[in-house]
């Protein structure tokens, strides 16, 4: 799937790229390897609750299957042949496990929402989850959190554990075309057009979170960057590539201690 054209100006030379592939085959094994590092990341995080979380990529043949790690299994030890192949209504295509039911209605109706969006990472991670009790977006008190700047959603709409497609519906539209969202009494949600980029936007999102979330304490008035600037921040920091080549030295990390991932 094309990523867009990244702001060329901006990257340094010969900055890394995703790779191109000659099959079908070669490419859904390189995602496999790359949604099962991701997996590891999130569980070394600890971004892991019970059975909670969950990561998708896009089938490179069927556009209206993806790829998901199975319901119950820890993050910490998955590899890529325990992955299961689920369509879009629900069947487990390729797999032996159970799939997470909230997995499949909400990013079966992401990735049927956004043909550009490749992957999409959700977590009931601790400082994303209490900032969504707060019932606000991410302020622009950090460069970093400028990445989200007037590019992500707030999805109200809590109605209890997201067992129906309907509600997975309804958190896609609330995404739109933007790059995350923040589930009220929930957590986070991020996509990218790439497995890297949508996982590099969760981290940096629930990083966010914690920031803005122990700059509140000090109960002083927080200072944000003001509208242009963090336009320009986000122009800088928040397009595709940015998001997949920031995501690089922790998939060098998760690779060297995992000798299947390489």
């Amino acid at each position: 799937m094309a990523v867009p054209n990244p702001p060329l100006d901006l990257l340094p030379a010969n900055v890394p790229m995703p790779p191109s592939f000659d099959t079908v085959e070669e490419e859904r094994n390189y995602l496999k390897k790359k949604l099962t590092g991701a997996l590891r990341i999130f569980g070394k995080f600890g971004f892991s609750e019970g059975v909670a979380g969950h990561i998708t990529v896009r089938d490179p043949e069927h556009s209206d299957h993806f790829w998901v790690n199975p319901f119950g299994m820890s993050f910490n030890i998955i590899k890529p042949s325990d992955l299961l192949l689920v369509n879009h209504q629900g069947e487990v295509v390729e797999g032996k496990l159970p799939v997470n039911r909230a997995a499949f209605a909400i990013h079966s109706q992401i990735h049927a929402a956004r043909p550009d969006v490749l992957a999409a990472a959700h977590a009931h991670s601790i400082y994303g989850k209490t900032f969504a009790c707060l019932g606000e977006k991410l302020a622009p008190i950090t460069q970093d959190a400028c990445a989200f700047y007037e590019d992500h959603a707030l999805f109200n709409d809590y109605s209890g554990i997201v067992n129906e497609v309907e509600e997975g519906k309804r958190i896609a539209e609330a995404i739109g075309n933007q790059k995350a969202a923040i589930l009220q009494n929930h957590g986070l949600i991020t996509v990218g057009h790439s497995i890297d980029e949508a996982a590099w936007w969760f981290v940096t999102m629930e990083c966010s979170c914690q920031a803005q979330l122990l700059a509140m304490q000090t109960g002083k008035e927080l200072i944000e960057i003001d509208h242009p600037t963090a336009m320009k921040t986000r122009g800088e920091l928040g397009f595709p590539i940015a998001g997949y080549f920031q995501f690089q030295p922790m998939w060098q990390d998760i690779s060297a201690t995992h000798e299947f991932l390489r």
